[in-house]
């Protein structure tokens, strides 16, 4: 039986790996050109880029917190059960987003 939470974990963490690799590559061509980056003609800059990993990276970074601290409900018992009323999750919800911390009511 497969283990959403462990499968959101490892996506999670090869998102993180792409993205770094891909931040040191845009770090390292910014290093190696020494073109206009403010005045490049061919559309996004360098700097613009960077920061779209960043964020993308910053992004990724959450969501494997946010899958360590439902592994870590689990391991309490505190799992399925929405931190802002105290009811049950619907399975459904967490199939679709094994690391939801709300029901679907309170989510809204």
């Amino acid at each position: 039986m497969s283990d959403p939470l462990a499968e959101e974990r490892a996506a999670a963490l090869a998102q993180i790996e792409a993205l770094t690799r891909e931040f040191d590559g845009v770090v390292a061509a910014s290093k190696a050109s020494n073109a206009d980056d403010e005045h490049d003609p061919e559309g996004a800059t360098i700097a613009f880029e960077r920061q779209q990993v960043v964020a993308l990276l910053d992004q990724a970074r959450r969501r494997l917190a946010d899958v360590d601290a439902a592994l870590a409900r689990r391991a309490d018992g505190g799992y399925g059960t929405c931190e802002s009323c105290g009811r049950s999750i619907a399975p459904e919800r967490l199939a679709a987003r094994p690391a939801a911390r709300t029901c679907i009511a309170c989510a809204r």
